[in-house]
């Protein structure tokens, strides 16, 4: 057998045989080229997320003042971020072919898009927590979420756990017609496609087309919109209740026209509307464009650039995962302990460059 198949090699061509060689060397180049830029794009951009989670982590810690109900969702909600700030670089690594074993294949992608959907159910909790707080302050001592927090917390955690680990219970393409396709798109052969165990690792392989509609139209584009309707109807209160502020205040010094304090109050409400307003724009709109662009492309069935896969993957999930650091670093609370620390280290070294310029003189 040995010896046939060596004839048969030796009867095929050499430009062939230096063809198929210089195939393989250009896509295994091309995905090189792939996660290094995947890589150069969100190892930056992941260490960031990872410590500013923590310094605000340490920060809530720290301060006994702040170890209640609130701030306990709100860390629930750095830990999941921290989580997806270590998972990014391997999410845009979805969306390229690599040869993995099946239970890696499964592990690489359910894992990841657990840990983002847990995100982004926490994120929807503590909106939803906040929201209450200001929409019905009469029953926000009342509310379930701080009676039962652990079971607040099963109810954020769990969904998006089974739900990211259906393709590992069987919804899933790995023997579907999609093998063809993945070995195709890298020019190889079924046979060694499936050598040494490992096969054909994609996205579409792993989850079908109805899993990542389900996930976009049913789960992810939903919890986008309560989170900006939640958000501008804060807004809209505030404005009223900074009206009733505004006449009051007419109403006690029985002027006409608006005062330097009510002039700073509206100034104060304009900042926030444009900081919530940049802050939308600038962290949710690339990933929901990133999110119909994927969605486009998966109906149409075509190909496209990986390096335009790539980037808009990292910038979008990127900017979606800075959203609890805004919110966080704008508490004066959660930053105050790192304030002081970076204050003590700069009083220590300005003691200890000003003391040899005095024994000096």
């Amino acid at each position: 057998m040995t010896e046939f198949i060596a004839k048969r090699v030796a009867d095929l061509p050499w430009d062939w045989l230096e063809m198929t060689h210089m195939t393989d060397y250009n896509d295994s180049h091309a995905l090189l080229s792939g996660e290094n830029l995947i890589y150069v794009i969100t190892v930056p951009l992941s260490t960031s997320i990872i410590l500013a989670n923590l310094v605000i982590i340490l920060g809530i810690s720290w301060n006994r003042q702040l170890h209640n109900t609130p701030n306990y969702f709100f860390l629930s909600l750095l830990v999941a971020d921290m989580c997806t700030g270590v998972a990014l670089p391997f999410i845009p690594l979805m969306g390229l072919n690599r040869e993995l074993s099946f239970s890696s294949c499964l592990v690489a992608h359910v894992f990841p898009n657990f840990l983002f959907l847990a995100f982004l159910f926490n994120l929807v909790m503590v909106h939803y927590e906040r929201y209450i707080c200001i929409a019905d302050p009469l029953h926000y001592s009342n509310l379930w979420m701080h009676r039962s927090f652990p079971l607040a917390l099963l109810a954020v955690w769990s969904p998006a756990l089974l739900y990211a680990s259906l393709p590992a219970f069987g919804w899933n393409n790995w023997t579907g017609p999609d093998w063809n396709d993945c070995c195709e798109s890298n020019h190889r052969t079924l046979s060694n496609c499936s050598a040494n165990g490992t096969a054909c690792c994609s996205y579409r392989r792993v989850f079908p087309n109805a899993f990542i509609y389900l996930e976009v139209y049913g789960l992810v584009l939903p919890a986008i919109l309560t989170i900006a309707a939640m958000t501008g109807r804060v807004l809209w209160i505030t404005r009223g209740q900074l009206k009733n502020i505004c006449r009051l205040h007419r109403s006690v010094e029985r002027g006409s026209q608006a005062s330097d304090r009510e002039q700073r109050l509206n100034l104060r409400y304009t900042r926030c509307v444009v900081a919530v307003s940049l802050t939308f724009l600038a962290c949710w709109v690339p990933y929901i464009i990133y999110m119909h662009v994927c969605i486009a492309f998966l109906i149409s069935d075509t190909k496209w650039s990986s390096t335009t896969h790539i980037v808009l993957s990292c910038t979008g999930i990127g900017s979606m995962a800075v959203v609890p650091l805004v919110l966080g670093l704008a508490n004066r609370q959660y930053t105050e302990p790192a304030c002081k620390l970076i204050q003590k280290l700069r009083d220590r070294w300005r003691r200890r460059t000003e003391a040899p310029e005095e024994a000096t003189l």
